[in-house]
């Protein structure tokens, strides 16, 4: 339950009591600005409210001066073409630290945890990020040059991203026995693609599509059945 109350804490003070006043200022005078200051105040503040207990003020103190540590190396890094990686460094590097936090100062303990088990998870989360987009491009590259002159105005990247959320959800679903969830991403994406599949001059990137969704699928549900294998064989 702590774990629960510093994530709310964390979701609070980083998404809601964030002002784009103080997002802007902050990332054009970086540590100067006095905002990331009052930030990382504000996070302080918040663990203590959700854990209301004084003698916890030093890991509240901890929690919130690496945050600000965190936030000044991103904004000092960051430009704005790396923007979204810089994000995610950041939140994955808060998200590490309340955890450690966590497993050092109350119940939790790493050690209740087969390593065997984080080993699978840890491996097969990560293949399906990049490894499997990778893998994707390499594969569908001599028919995706056929559509790199066609502007249609879509994000830079977005594929990728989409690609690598719809299989993160397909082995969640897989580890957690939604099977349920796998058919729902699949017609979900069937309708937002209904209008460039149902234009019949785009017959070529229908079958694109197509290809790359089949594909994306088949690893994600290869990748699962392979974790679910190897956590069996480990119990």
């Amino acid at each position: 339950m702590i774990l629960v109350k510093l994530l709310l804490a964390h979701l609070v003070g980083d998404f809601i009591l964030q002002p784009k006043s103080w997002i802007k200022d902050k990332n054009e005078r970086k540590w100067r600005s006095p905002w990331l200051w009052v930030h990382s105040l504000i996070h302080f503040l918040l663990i203590m409210g959700v854990l209301w207990n004084w003698s916890v003020w030093s890991v509240a103190l901890f929690i919130a001066g690496t945050h600000l540590v965190i936030d000044g190396i991103k904004l000092t890094f960051q430009r704005e073409e790396t923007q979204l990686r810089w994000f995610t460094i950041d939140q994955l590097a808060h998200l590490t630290i309340l955890l450690l936090v966590w497993s050092f100062y109350w119940e939790f303990s790493m050690v209740d945890v087969p390593v065997n088990t984080i080993w699978v998870v840890l491996t097969g989360v990560l293949f399906v990020t990049y490894p499997a987009a990778i893998i994707i491009q390499r594969f569908m590259q001599g028919w995706s040059q056929q559509f790199e002159s066609n502007d249609d105005g879509t994000l830079r990247g977005a594929g990728t991203y989409i690609g690598i959320l719809e299989r993160l959800f397909i082995i969640i679903a897989m580890l957690t026995s939604n099977l349920s969830v796998i058919g729902f991403l699949l017609a979900a994406k069937s309708v937002f693609r209904f209008g460039d599949l149902s234009r019949s001059e785009d017959r070529k990137l229908t079958e694109y599509i197509l290809i790359g969704t089949l594909l994306s699928f088949f690893i994600a549900i290869l990748t699962g059945l392979a974790m679910i294998w190897g956590l069996r064989l480990i119990q």
